[in-house]
């Protein structure tokens, strides 16, 4: 290959960029990313940064040294407008094409969002120009804020604004939250959070819509209420970024359909990161996005299947001074069972504890809050088994 492009200049893109040059590809590459930044860190948008205790500059993924290193062609600030159909040329919004010899689809997933969201006072939190506009009006002094959606992001932001001295409220319309990643046992303990923070949980409610002529004052909900509001973030999930895509020869349905390595339809063509339907699974976690580039280049540059990218699931989440760390595949009928620590009121008792989920006498996975060291412990088990069933599977 003489050419490479990496359509998303993204923290999945940037982990592609290093695995090429780290693989031996000394030809020409470019990455091309929508946003005018260089890739950052997204993880500490909902907390470190929105709260002030870390700067733009801390949320630098590369250094002018490793840019150096990597000797690529950035194109920033332009979207990517379609891909041709034999996936050798990345056409760009601003007319200009890329005649490419392979291409790695790293563009991420996009809020989604809520109808008449464009009043003032309505945010998302996905983009580091998403981070910028909050965290400047929420350092105006205190005010009402409805956080729609209690999932990770929204969990967090509304843990930063609480601790800005915000008075909060999530609105859920589930239930609980976090019920399909982790239970309805355990999301309740960590719905207790919230209460322990001081926010409010208004659960098994929807929004109706949103109040205000130019700014938004509040927010209807289905059960007839209304929340007063001067700030509303919308975090109701991300939709994968795949618009340039329709049309091309590539597979699309909840992102890009690729095989257990991150190879699409077409061969010369991977994908990773939040917008990679990797063996029918898009999971939008930071260890995603970091570990299936590698096989990506390497199935790319071998023009096949070589290796896969099957890993066992991690994420975590900085909610009101606790850390929670989730490992594992959980389904529906495992049973929980603490096996540290102990829960105090139904909340995470001081010290945390740690969860196992459990099926047919085998540990699925495993749940921690303020627990580190024995979760990686038993994440390390959860690792050496599914390698070990992998080992199995393809000896037999």
């Amino acid at each position: 290959m003489r050419t490479v492009t990496i359509v998303g200049a993204s923290l999945s893109g940037l982990y592609a960029a290093r695995e090429l040059r780290a693989q031996g590809y000394d030809g020409r590459l470019v990455i091309v990313g929508d946003e005018p930044h260089h890739p950052y860190d997204r993880p500490p948008l909902s907390k470190d940064f929105l709260t002030g205790r870390a700067d733009e500059t801390q949320l630098a993924l590369t250094d002018t040294e490793e840019t150096a290193e990597l000797d690529a062609e950035w194109i920033l600030g332009v979207r990517a407008r379609a891909l041709d159909a034999r996936g050798r040329t990345v056409l760009l919004d601003d007319g200009r094409t890329v005649s490419t010899d392979g291409v790695v689809i790293a563009t991420g997933a996009s809020a989604r969002r809520l109808p008449g969201d464009t009043l003032a006072g309505v945010h998302t939190l996905r983009t580091l120009d998403d981070a910028r506009a909050l965290r400047e009006k929420l350092t105006r002094g205190p005010c009402r804020v409805v956080v729609i959606g209690g999932g990770f992001i929204g969990a967090e932001t509304a843990s930063s604004c609480s601790s800005l001295g915000h008075s909060v409220t999530v609105v859920e319309a589930a239930p609980l939250p976090l019920v399909p990643q982790l239970g309805a046992e355990m999301a309740a303990v960590c719905a207790a959070l919230h209460h322990r923070g001081g926010v409010d949980l208004v659960t098994g409610t929807g929004v109706t819509g949103l109040r205000g002529t130019t700014t938004v004052t509040g927010v209807d909900l289905t059960d007839g209420r209304t929340l007063p509001a001067d700030i509303v973030i919308v975090g109701i999930g991300a939709t994968p970024n795949t618009a340039w895509l329709v049309g091309s020869a590539l597979a699309l349905h909840d992102g890009v359909l690729c095989d257990d390595g991150c190879v699409t339809a077409l061969p010369q063509v991977v994908a990773v990161g939040d917008v990679a339907c990797v063996g029918g699974t898009r999971a939008e976690h930071w260890t995603s996005a970091t570990q299936q580039p590698r096989a990506a280049v390497t199935n790319l540059l071998a023009g096949r299947t070589v290796e896969t990218a099957t890993a066992v699931p991690y994420f975590w989440s900085d909610q009101y001074g606790a850390r929670i760390q989730f490992a594992g595949r959980r389904t529906d009928g495992d049973t929980v069972r603490i096996a540290e620590g102990e829960l105090s009121d139904g909340a995470p008792a001081e010290g945390g504890f740690l969860a196992r989920y459990e099926r047919d006498g085998r540990t699925t996975a495993v749940l921690a809050v303020d627990r580190p060291r024995p979760f990686m412990r038993a994440r390390r088990e959860l690792a050496r088994e599914a390698e070990e069933e992998r080992v199995q599977s393809a000896a037999g």
